[in-house]
């Protein structure tokens, strides 16, 4: 796919996504080992990457002297505003754009993050440096986003591609590895969570192409007890529930 067409993808999903996101209770959980792992002090200028809605910018800004959010979705931006005016927080800046040339100077923030986004990008490496361009030296740059062993990513990617098409792949255990040790990021950590989502509400908050929310339930359905997408997927109380299995990693710029 060209990136314009990518660009579009994600535009499309995300401005129908913007408020159900924010109300699915996983998009809210872990933001605080976020905050913890980034180190973030009141004198931290930071911005979040792919900001999405803001929760995570908001929270952050609650810690920081400073945060600024970007997004390609300008749907996603209003929201994120709205929660700002409703947190009363005044230290704030928001911006729509691209992440691939992110347009600020070298060395701007002290801490730069980004959540669940990484499996969107048609050139994740790229992101990643521009992240660290616009980090100053001895800041951190912070991702979390789902990591997966290997042999699971290729069954994960065919189910997240039906449900969410502007899903671009999400990256296994190695090559998270690979890019974060090709990044010349030093003091490298990582810590991991999952977040745990009942289908049908997750199947609620997204748009999948017409057919293929019943091809989604079929997959999870086949998938209980097998484990072949790295969810654990299960039934409870005749529902399915499944888990992403989410990696944090943060690193020092040099």
């Amino acid at each position: 796919m060209c990136a314009k067409n990518h660009e579009q993808e994600i535009i499309d999903q995300f401005s129908k996504q913007a408020i159900p996101f924010t109300k699915l209770p996983g998009h809210l959980d872990s933001i605080q080992r976020l905050i913890e792992l980034s180190g973030v002090t009141s004198r931290d200028t930071v911005l979040d990457v792919a900001c999405g809605p803001g929760l995570v910018a908001c929270e952050f800004a609650k810690h920081a002297e400073h945060v600024e959010g970007i997004d390609l979705v300008g749907k996603m931006i209003e929201q994120a505003r709205l929660l700002q005016e409703l947190e009363g927080l005044e230290n704030m800046v928001w911006r729509t754009g691209t992440v691939e040339s992110l347009p600020y100077a070298d060395n701007t923030f002290s801490v730069v993050i980004t959540r669940y986004s990484f499996h969107h990008f048609l050139k994740p490496a790229v992101v990643l440096q521009e992240m660290i361009r616009v980090c100053q030296p001895g800041g951190t740059v912070l991702m979390a986003d789902v990591s997966l062993p290997a042999d699971k990513v290729d069954a994960f990617n065919q189910m997240e591609r039906l449900r969410d098409p502007s899903h671009t792949a999400a990256l296994s255990d190695q090559a998270w590895a690979e890019l974060l040790g090709e990044s010349g990021l030093i003091a490298l950590q990582q810590s991991q969570y999952t977040v745990d989502m009942e289908l049908e509400a997750q199947l609620s908050a997204s748009f999948p192409k017409a057919g293929d929310a019943d091809r989604i339930r079929a997959l999870f359905r086949a998938d209980v007890e097998k484990n072949r997408m790295g969810v654990q997927a299960h039934w409870k109380n005749e529902a399915i529930y499944f888990s992403y299995p989410i990696s944090i990693f943060a690193g020092k710029k040099e």
